[in-house]
């Protein structure tokens, strides 16, 4: 997973609106470039509008991605194929996100040609108070719920979704480093693809964290 200079990826969090259906969803076909120009053109559209606290939101998790923010060499490839961009710039803070595709590239390439149209629309004076940009202002995240998610809370949350309630205590200890399997299993139940919510997987990603944290502080 080739990176851009600058991007820190972070999992996805929360889906700004409403997540396109699998069957719903396009092949992209129609997009043939390489990756590689996905890469460069999202790299000149960011400079063009001089982005800062650029962050990309992938279907990853925690243990993915390093400490520096980069994907780690071997993390496992998206399996959900949304992709979030976001940024601050001269327009403000801006999120673009796509899961139109059926591929996490095809959408990042859709984002950075979305960059380059709406940077166009000024080029070529059909708008002059770069309104274009307005649609796509950053909403403030939702307010944290009411107190932190504890370990043993974050472990029953993970034991539930993989159908396995009794075994919370063994997935807090990390016996056998099963807290891992258990996750996965937990995920692939309640991922949207597979008639899951996206609030049961927000919450499934959010509880592996406290899960990871907690493990780190342990060893």
């Amino acid at each position: 997973m080739n990176t851009i200079p600058g991007v820190t990826f972070r999992p996805i969090d929360r889906w700004p609106g409403s997540m396109t259906r699998p069957w719903e969803r396009r092949v992209g076909r129609q997009f043939s470039a390489p990756w590689t120009s996905t890469l460069d053109l999202l790299a000149l559209e960011l400079r063009q509008l001089k982005a800062e606290d650029i962050v990309l939101q992938l279907d990853l998790t925690e243990r993915d991605i390093r400490q520096d923010g980069l994907p780690r060499a071997n993390a496992r490839p998206p399996g959900h194929p949304g992709v979030i961009l976001s940024f601050t710039s001269r327009h403000g803070a801006l999120q673009f996100a796509c899961d139109t595709y059926t591929w996490w590239e095809t959408n990042m390439r859709v984002i950075a040609l979305t960059l380059q149209a709406l940077r166009a629309a000024a080029r070529y004076g059909v708008v002059k108070t770069d309104e274009q940009y307005r649609g796509w202002a950053q909403l403030p995240p939702p307010a944290p719920p009411d107190g932190r998610m504890t370990p043993e809370q974050a472990a029953r949350i993970v034991a539930e979704g993989a159908d396995n309630p009794d075994a919370w205590e063994d997935i807090l200890e990390n016996l056998m480093g099963i807290r891992q399997a258990y996750y996965h299993d937990a995920a692939r139940r309640l991922h949207p693809d597979a008639g899951g919510s996206h609030e049961a997987f927000t919450r499934i990603q959010a509880a592996m964290r406290v899960l990871d944290q907690h493990a780190r502080s342990h060893t």
